[in-house]
C-alpha cells in the first residue's frame, strides 16, 4: 500500500518519503541556530549513535559496493548531523556548564564521567587516540582505496563495455541485460568518485572535532572563571569534563561511520557478505589452523605465560583444523565415488544381443564435456550453459536467417576432466579446456599490466589469455582485461563455430522448414519456385553457397524472387548464386562497410587480372595459376588484408564478375577473412576507394 487512511485524512507514504530528506536537512540546520534543552540533546545523541551502528551493520551485509549506492550521501548527512550536535551542545555547555556535570544532558555526562572515570586527563588522551585512529588510519586508508578504485574503474570502463558488446553480439545476453550492465559500470565509476570526495568529509569532521574540543575547554574555563566566579579547579572539573564528554559522544559514532566507509570501499564482491567471506577464506585451510594452534600452544608453555589461556586457544584451533580436514576429505571421497559410479554406469552390466536399436543417428551438433564440467550443464547445480546455448541459437536465427539444429550435450569420461569438444555430424570441429573455479582474463591488446596465472588462449578467436582466481576479477578488469567465466568461454566458442559452419548446418530438413515458414507469409512465391522451376536440392545448394561466403538469409523474399526469375534461364547452382548475390548487393555491401557511403577495396593489377581471366577461360575446372604466382598473390593479399583490419575496415577484393567465384574459392582457406566482390555487386549508391593494388610488381 502507498497510503494510509486515518479517519477522513489520507496520508500518502511515497510523498512522505520524498519530504523526509528536505525536512531532515532543515532540522539539522535549525539545530545550529536554535537552543535545545538537555533532554532533546540526549535524544539526538542517542539517535546519532544508533544511526552510526545502523550504517555499520548495513555495510557489513552488503555483497558488493554498489549495494550501498547511497553511502556517500549518508556520509555527508551524518557528518552534518554530528557537527550540528557539536554546535548545539557547545551552546548548552557554555551557557549552563556552571550548574553541574549534567548541564548538557545525561548522555554527555555519562561519556564524561563513566567512560573515562571522571578524569579529564584520561579523557583527553582517549579522545586524541580516537582522533588518531579515525583520522590517520581508517579515514586515510579508506580515502586512498576510494581514490585508486575510482581511477582504475574509469580506466577499465572501455574494456568492460567491449566485454558487454561481445556478449550481446554472441547472443549470451539480451539488450535489457546489456543496458543493466552498462548502467552498473557507470554507477560503479560514480560511486568510487563520490567516495573519494566523501572521505574528505570524515577527515574534515575529525579536524573540526579536535578544534571544537579545545575551543570548548578554553571557552568554558573563561566563562566559568570570569563570568561565574568559579575557581580554576571547579571550572576545569565542570567544563573540561563536559567538553570531553561532548567530544567523545560525537567522535565514537564518527569512528563507527569511518569503519563502515572502509568496509564498503575495500569490499571485493563474490556474492557473500563480509562474515561469510572471512569465515570461508580465513578458516577454510586445515593446515593454517593446525600450525597456528601449534604455535599458540608452544607460546603457552613459556614460563610466566598465562598457560591456561594459551592452551585453550591452541586446543580450539587444532580441533577446528582437524574438523576442516575431515570435511575436505569427505568432499573429495564423495567426488571420487560419483566419478566411479558414472564410469560403472557407462559400462554394460551384461551382454545383450545386438539389434537395430543399437544404431544411433549421429547428432548434427554435439557438445561433449569432461566430468568436472558437468555442473555447467546440470540444472540441478545451477549450471547456466544450457540457457546460454538457447540464447546462442536464438541469436543465430535472428542474424543468419534460419534455426540451427539443437546442440546435444553429453559427458565423455575419455576427455580430460576440464576439457570439452564440439562435434559437427560426429566430427570434432573445436576443442578447449576451461576451469569452473577460475576466470579467463582475455587480453584485447591494450592491457596496462600483466597478471599472475596460467597462460592460455581464447579457444574461439585465439587471443592471448590468462586463467586467474575469482578474487582477481577487479584487478584484471582495472588492468584492461576482458574477464569471463567458464560458461561464457564455452558459449562464445560454440557461437563462433556455429557461424563458421553455417553452410554445413543448413541441411535438407532445415531448408524445407525454412521454406515452409516463409510459405506462411507468401505461399504463392514458394509454390512457383519449387518443385516447378528448381528442385529443393538446388535451392539448398544456393543457400549454402551464400552462407559459405558470409551472406545471411534474412532477406529470403529477394532470394526466392531472384531464383524464380533466373530459373527459366539456367539451373546451374553457381550462376543462380551469382544472380542472387547481385540482388542482395546492398545488404552485402552494408554488412562490410556499414552506413558509410564509401567502400574501401583492394583491386588486382590490370596485367594480373588479364592473366587470371585468360586462365579461367582456358580452364574447365576452375583456375589453374602457376604455383609461384599463386603464392605471391596469397602473401600480398594477407599483408593488405591485415593492413585494412588495422585501420578498422573489412578487407574486400573487387574483381570482374567472371573471376569472382574462382578467386573467392582460392582465398577461402588462405585468407578466410577476405571478402571477394564482383563489380556488379556494388550498388550505384555506393562509391569505392581503392586502398591498394595487388600484384602491381608482377
Amino acid at each position: 500500500m502507498s497510503d494510509i487512511a486515518i479517519g477522513p485524512i489520507r496520508v500518502d507514504l511515497s510523498q512522505a518519503r520524498n519530504l523526509g530528506a528536505p525536512i531532515f536537512i532543515m532540522l539539522v540546520l535549525a539545530m545550529m541556530v536554535l537552543p535545545l534543552p538537555p533532554f532533546i540533546l540526549d535524544l539526538l545523541f542517542t539517535f546519532n549513535i544508533g544511526l552510526g551502528l545502523l550504517v555499520l551493520l548495513a555495510s557489513m551485509y552488503t555483497t558488493k559496493p554498489l549495494d550501498f549506492l547511497a553511502f556517500p550521501t549518508i556520509l555527508l548527512l551524518t557528518t552534518l548531523l554530528r557537527l550540528s550536535l557539536n554546535v548545539a551542545s557547545t551552546r548548552v555547555v557554555l551557557l549552563h556548564g556552571h550548574t553541574g556535570p549534567d548541564a548538557a544532558g545525561k548522555v554527555i555526562e555519562a561519556f564524561g564521567h563513566f567512560l573515562v572515570g571522571g578524569n579529564f586527563a584520561v579523557g583527553i588522551i582517549v579522545f586524541v587516540i580516537l582522533m588518531v585512529i579515525n583520522f590517520i588510519v581508517i579515514t586515510k586508508g579508506a580515502g586512498r582505496i576510494a581514490e585508486v578504485s575510482a581511477r582504475f574503474t574509469l580506466d577499465a570502463m572501455p574494456g568492460k563495455q567491449m566485454a558487454i558488446d561481445a556478449d550481446l553480439n554472441a547472443g549470451l545476453i539480451k539488450e535489457d541485460e546489456a543496458k543493466r550492465r552498462r548502467t552498473e559500470i557507470t554507477q560503479e565509476a560514480e560511486f568510487y568518485g563520490s567516495m573519494d570526495g566523501a572521505s574528505k568529509f570524515v577527515r574534515g569532521d575529525a579536524i573540526a572535532g579536535i578544534l571544537i574540543l579545545f575551543i570548548n575547554i578554553i571557552g568554558g574555563l573563561i566563562v566559568g572563571i570570569v563570568q561565574h566566579d568559579m575557581s580554576a579547579g571547579d571550572a576545569a572539573n565542570n567544563y573540561v569534563l563536559l567538553a570531553i564528554g561532548d567530544g567523545l559522544v560525537a567522535q565514537i559514532p564518527a569512528l563507527v561511520i569511518s569503519v563502515a566507509a572502509g568496509l564498503v570501499v575495500s569490499r571485493v564482491g563474490d556474492g557473500k557478505d563480509i562474515g561469510s567471506q572471512v569465515a570461508q577464506q580465513l578458516l577454510a585451510k586445515p593446515q593454517v589452523l593446525m600450525i597456528s594452534g601449534g604455535v599458540i600452544g608452544a607460546l603457552g608453555l613459556i614460563p610466566n605465560m598465562p598457560h591456561l589461556v594459551f592452551l585453550i586457544f591452541a586446543a580450539g584451533l587444532v580441533a577446528l583444523g582437524w574438523w576442516q580436514g575431515e570435511k575436505t576429505r569427505r568432499q573429495a571421497s564423495q567426488e571420487a565415488a560419483s566419478v566411479q559410479t558414472q564410469a560403472q554406469a557407462s559400462q554394460p552390466s551384461e551382454q545383450i544381443e545386438a539389434s537395430w536399436d543399437d544404431i544411433q543417428p549421429v547428432d548434427m551438433v554435439g557438445l561433449e564435456v569432461g566430468y568436472r564440467l558437468i555442473p555447467l550443464v546440470d540444472r540441478g547445480q545451477d549450471g547456466d550453459l544450457l540457457k546460454r546455448i538457447k540464447g546462442i541459437r536464438k541469436k543465430f536465427a535472428q542474424e543468419i536467417g534460419f534455426l540451427p539444429p539443437a546442440v546435444h550435450i553429453r559427458d565423455n569420461l575419455e576427455l580430460r576432466p576440464s576439457a570439452y569438444r564440439v562435434l559437427l555430424k560426429g566430427v570434432e570441429i573445436g576443442v578447449g579446456e576451461v576451469f569452473t573455479d577460475q576466470l579467463m582474463a582475455i587480453n584485447p591488446g591494450s592491457v596496462s599490466q600483466t597478471l599472475s596465472g596460467t597462460a592460455t588462449k581464447d579457444p574461439a578467436f585465439g587471443l592471448p589469455a590468462i586463467w586467474i582466481d575469482k578474487g582477481s576479477r577487479d584487478q584484471a578488469q582495472m588492468s584492461g582485461y576482458t574477464v569471463v567465466d567458464a560458461s561464457t568461454v564455452v558459449a562464445t566458442h560454440i557461437s563462433h563455430l556455429l557461424h563458421t559452419h553455417a553452410a554445413e548446418l543448413l541441411g535438407r530438413s532445415e531448408t524445407q522448414a525454412l521454406l515452409e515458414h516463409f510459405t506462411k507469409s507468401v505461399p504463392k512465391l514458394v509454390e512457383d519456385l519449387t518443385p516447378k522451376l528448381v528442385p529443393l536440392a538446388t535451392v539448398q545448394r544456393v543457400l549454402q553457397n551464400l552462407l559459405d561466403e558470409g551472406v545471411h538469409l534474412r532477406d529470403l523474399r529477394t532470394i526466392i524472387e531472384t531464383l524464380c526469375e533466373q530459373a527459366t534461364r539456367t539451373t546451374a547452382v553457381d550462376e543462380l548464386t551469382a544472380a542472387v548475390r547481385i540482388a542482395l548487393a546492398r545488404s552485402i555491401v552494408q554488412s562490410l562497410a556499414g552506413h558509410q557511403g564509401e567502400l574501401n577495396v583492394l583491386v588486382l593489377d590490370p596485367n594480373l587480372e588479364r592473366i587470371i581471366q585468360q586462365t579461367v577461360s582456358n580452364s574447365h575446372e576452375g583456375m589453374g595459376l602457376e604455383p609461384g604466382l599463386a603464392d605471391t598473390m596469397v602473401s600480398d593479399m594477407n599483408t593488405n588484408a591485415q593492413r585494412q583490419e588495422a585501420l578498422g575496415q573489412a578487407p574486400v577484393l573487387l574483381v570482374p564478375d567472371k573471376i569472382r567465384l574462382p578467386l573467392a574459392r582460392m582465398f577461402k582457406r588462405a585468407v578466410p577473412r577476405l571478402r571477394v566482390l564482383a563489380h556488379a555487386e556494388i550498388p550505384e549508391s555506393r562509391s569505392i576507394k581503392v586502398s591498394s593494388v595487388i600484384g602491381a610488381r608482377a
